[in-house]
């Protein structure tokens, strides 16, 4: 066991104990309250720059697979548990949490009150912090907390997209849902999957830093994807002749975006269907003209209620976000549609008069509630109105 210590901005210091990797990073501390799903979390592009806690006290029993990461490499800067399980027990396993994050160059520490911590940041809000496997002392690992230039105005996106363009799973091998019924025999179970539709609508999707479920879902729904990178302009999505766009989730700060902003508000004046989640919904309120603001310490977790304003069902969401679009700034020919029960900010936004929505949460849910997949069949149908 090697020490570890987490140090906070306003000079708060909890001392555990280490594992993963020997290494000191810097972050931006936020909680998240899934009970399960931390390999996706630690994988999901939209946590670059920060250091994740679960409120969940025992995690990383049934390891790490790769069957299920969300991205190219894990992205959080490191990792906060109460206790990290001695055991790890799934067969479709192929990494403990700590052989995982030792590859990967992240710290870990368990042994702290993650409860404790978590109610500092519902308090505070969110904070800088450091987290040290190496020895750093507690003076010091303040001071770098201290120092450390935070999320406001930092792109991270350009850091987690990929850098080319490319069609996604072209041989139909990586999409299709999971199905262990079936696997018997001299066929692996692992490799056991439901059958998919054919590919024949369409799309392009950006890269904000997306998640490869959603990859999956739109592949599951009959969408054939092409990937860009988020620094693409309108133009050159143009050329791949979409039936539909698709903005995804990312990392940051949406304000620092202008560039992704420019190109959604070419492209919502082509009249091609766009679909948003995520930052992906922060830059179509931005390219609407509206604002975005960070909030106190975000909405990360499983477990959001929304609320759509229009049918008054309630679906129970998977979300990762530190900002939000200020409704007060959006123009008259958008109209806000779902809202937060537990804050009222913004959770879905849609044009009164071109085919475009978004909302604020992962339909994908990956892993978490399946109570907004019916998204990607929406937008599927407004693709097929729009022929």
């Amino acid at each position: 066991m090697m020490n570890a210590i987490l140090a906070l901005e306003d000079g708060s210091v909890f001392h555990g104990q280490g594992f993963g990797a020997r290494a000191t990073a810097c972050g931006e501390v936020c909680f998240n309250t899934s009970m399960t799903g931390y390999q996706e979390i630690l994988t999901d592009p939209s946590y670059k720059g920060q250091i994740v806690s679960m409120t969940y006290p025992l995690i990383g029993n049934y390891g790490v697979n790769l069957q299920d990461v969300e991205s190219w490499r894990p992205h959080v800067a490191g990792f906060v548990i109460r206790e990290l399980s001695p055991v790890v027990s799934n067969w479709r396993a192929d990494y403990s949490l700590a052989e995982y994050l030792e590859q990967n160059g992240i710290p870990g520490i368990q042994g702290i009150d993650t409860r404790a911590l978590t109610k500092k940041l519902r308090v505070r809000g969110a904070l800088k912090g450091v987290l040290s496997t190496e020895g750093l002392a507690d003076e010091e690992a303040v001071g770098r907390a201290k120092a450390w230039q935070g999320l406001v105005g930092v792109d991270y996106v350009k850091e987690v997209t990929h850098k080319e363009s490319f069609r996604w799973d072209e041989k139909d091998e990586q999409s299709a849902s999971f199905n262990l019924a079936r696997g018997s025999g001299t066929v692996e179970a692992r490799q056991v999957r439901d059958p998919l539709p054919p590919a024949d609508i369409p799309v392009v999707a950006y890269d904000f830093g997306i998640k490869y479920n959603i990859l999956r879902r739109l592949r599951q729904h009959g969408f054939r994807v092409q990937v860009v990178p988020a620094t693409a302009t309108a133009a050159e999505v143009m050329q791949h002749k979409p039936a539909g766009i698709f903005l995804s989730n990312g990392p940051g700060d949406p304000a620092a975006l202008g560039y992704a902003v420019r190109a959604v508000a070419d492209l919502v004046k082509t009249g091609v269907p766009i679909f948003g989640i995520c930052l992906g919904h922060q830059i179509l309120g931005q390219a609407f003209g509206g604002r975005t603001f960070k909030l106190k310490f975000g909405h990360r977790g499983a477990n959001q209620p929304v609320k759509d304003l229009a049918t008054g069902r309630v679906e129970i969401t998977s979300q990762n976000h530190g900002f939000a679009v200020d409704p007060q700034s959006l123009p008259g020919e958008v109209t806000v549609n779902r809202i937060n029960l537990n804050d009222q900010t913004v959770e879905g936004m849609r044009h009164k008069t071109k085919p475009v929505f978004c909302v604020q949460y992962h339909p994908e849910a990956s892993p978490g509630p399946h109570d907004s997949t019916p998204l990607f069949a929406e937008f599927r149908e407004m693709i097929e109105k729009q022929k």
